[in-house]
């Protein structure tokens, strides 16, 4: 293991998220089990006092779960230099086998815990508690998550070795490597970028819809998650050609870089906002019925698609523009 501060930080934070989900998941399968907010009992006056800690302290490692994210690729980044064959963090995450695994299941508690704060904070505007059951069947989804990133997490960072000599991102994005990565890098970027193209002009146009006429909630979600999937592939794909001037150099994480203005974190904060705001408004269609959600719940869902819609159009808008000042030219 290297003692680097941010190490310690993201190791240490996610031991203590990980107990607090553990209390958390067990406090939940007693809501699911005994919550009747129609009873005066003793043990649900308990349930109620106590939910408004865990929900507290629950919000706050949600927080700290979706900054961990970047702190996590930040922190790969930056210790490259420490590895033979390393020049960013693709070869750091590939000292091992836990490296990119880990990053995977970084991703998908990113968008569970956005999702987990925007169903809590609605559940928080009804004075029934009219979502309790969802938030914490979602904490019960992202309890065993969590609990796997920790352990792979923590696998990386312990098993990470100076000594060992890693491969970079221009062999592991290259056309002659197996795996995901090199399959989506060898994807045509010109079509590559007219699908983006097409999906964002897509959920604009759904969004705008839904924000004349409050309808369209589910056609709105699908098309934000199809936009999130391919401005994705995209980041792999097409983009980076652009913003490194080569066509063969498709490293998603060489961008975070100095000599790229750091225009890496704009593109990731702008698409991973947007899909958190696409999927939460997607996810909260279903309740518009609850008698005690009817006067907020369609304002609050209207702000996530004017965010989802604002945050698409600012990650289109960073990618046209690399591409109009890039000096390279393909297609």
């Amino acid at each position: 293991m290297i003692l680097h501060p941010a190490i310690i930080a993201l190791l240490t934070g996610s031991l203590l998220t990980s107990a607090l989900l553990l209390y958390a998941a067990f406090f939940a399968m007693r809501i699911l089990r005994h919550w009747d907010l129609t009873s005066g009992s003793e043990l649900q006056v308990s349930l109620e006092r106590r939910t408004y800690l865990l929900t507290t302290v629950m919000a706050c490692a949600c927080t700290f779960q979706i900054l961990s994210l970047f702190l996590f690729i930040h922190t790969a980044d930056s210790i490259c230099t420490l590895f033979s064959g390393a020049m960013c963090a693709a070869g750091t995450l590939n000292l091992n086998r836990f490296g990119y695994p880990a990053l995977l299941l970084k991703l998908a508690n990113f968008l569970l815990a956005g999702l987990w704060l925007i169903v809590n904070h609605v559940d928080s505007k009804g004075y029934d508690y009219p979502l309790i059951r969802v938030k914490y069947r979602l904490l019960l989804v992202i309890a065993p998550l969590l609990l796997a990133e920790m352990v792979v997490q923590g696998g990386h960072f312990l098993s990470l070795r100076p000594q060992v000599i890693t491969s970079c991102c221009g062999s592991l994005f290259g056309a002659r490597e197996s795996g995901i990565a090199s399959h989506l890098a060898i994807l045509p970027e010109v079509q590559v970028l007219i699908a983006l193209a097409i999906t964002i002009a897509l959920t604009l146009a759904c969004g705008g819809y839904y924000l004349l006429r409050g309808k369209g909630g589910y056609p709105f979600a699908a098309a934000a998650l199809v936009t999130f999937a391919i401005g994705a592939m995209a980041l792999v794909s097409a983009i980076p050609v652009y913003i490194y001037a080569l066509p063969t150099h498709h490293c998603p994480f060489c961008m975070l870089h100095r000599e790229y203005g750091h225009i890496g974190y704009l593109l990731y904060v702008t698409l991973l906002g947007a899909g958190v705001a696409g999927l939460g408004a997607g996810a909260l269609q279903p309740f518009r019925g609850v008698a005690s959600l009817a006067a907020v719940l369609p304002v609050i869902q209207r702000r996530l698609v004017l965010t989802a819609m604002i945050l698409y159009g600012a990650f289109g808008g960073v990618a046209l523009w690399q591409i109009m000042v890039s000096e390279l030219r393909l297609g």
